[in-house]
């Protein structure tokens, strides 16, 4: 992998990581363009996938350290009743990511024609969410909380954005919209973390297997950092003005061409 490939599918990650596009189908998409092979895409996702936490922890650290402050201070505040909402929310990943990851990668596997079919149902999430009007709510709730971390371990399917079903699910819940995107946001640190550490257990992470130069790497990290600080600030101004239905137009697209190419 050269380190302008690098580049490319690092801007890649970081946009699609935050804005409800499906960042692992895009990068599977990517893949296919350059060629790359499993262990080499695996190995690049590692460190992407690193990157975009790392610019989530950036953009909402007068969030993340309010949070640290308020739970540490070992009261049931609203901080510490947030975080609980947070971990409550994981709970569902976290199984199907220990127990079920592999058996639904073997069964569904990660093909253009999947990723392409689920990207069709992020649109269709997506142009529900942008059409219901449900009553609003003051604060995203426990049920709430656990519904929407029901719907993030469905998004271990490639091609169903991680970002677009847990806000479409936020919204269609009556939660409000700047809540509900930092909610999603702040929900899948740990996930992401916890998945690049279980790869890396597992022998999923190795650069001098993958054959991709150190600076390739660094290049992908950087990349997607930078670009994932961006789309996350922009994404955070786009939910709060109600403008998915946009994601919604493209996820459609993109699904229809992945469909199409990978049936020709």
């Amino acid at each position: 992998m050269s380190w302008i490939e690098a580049l490319v599918l690092g801007i890649i990650q970081g946009l699609t990581e935050f804005l409800p596009v499906s960042s692992s189908g895009h990068l599977i998409i990517g893949g296919e363009i350059f060629g790359l092979s499993g262990e080499e895409n695996l190995t690049f996702a590692i460190v992407v996938h690193a990157g975009t936490v790392l610019s989530t922890i950036v953009v909402l650290w007068p969030e993340v350290s309010t949070l640290f402050k308020g739970f540490f201070s070992f009261k049931w505040n609203k901080e510490t009743q947030f975080v609980a909402k947070i971990l409550l929310s994981m709970i569902p990943v976290c199984i199907v990511g220990l127990f079920f990851k592999d058996y639904v990668e073997a069964l569904f596997g990660n093909g253009l024609l999947l990723v392409g079919c689920m990207l069709l149902i992020t649109a269709a999430l997506l142009a529900f969410s942008y059409y219901a009007k449900p009553r609003l709510k003051e604060e995203i709730g426990y049920k709430d909380a656990f519904l929407i971390g029901l719907v993030q371990a469905c998004a271990v399917l490639p091609g169903l954005s991680r970002s677009g079903s847990t806000i479409a699910a936020g919204l269609l819940l009556g939660n409000k919209r700047e809540l509900v995107a930092k909610f999603s946001f702040l929900m899948v640190i740990i996930p992401i973390l916890g998945e690049a550490f279980l790869d890396m257990l597992k022998g999923g992470f190795s650069a001098e297997a993958s054959g991709i130069p150190a600076v390739s790497l660094v290049v992908g990290f950087l990349a997607a950092f930078v670009s994932g600080a961006l789309a996350c600030k922009w994404m955070i101004k786009l939910v709060s003005k109600g403008k998915l239905i946009y994601f919604a137009y493209y996820c459609m697209f993109a699904g229809l061409c992945a469909v199409i190419y990978s049936l020709i």
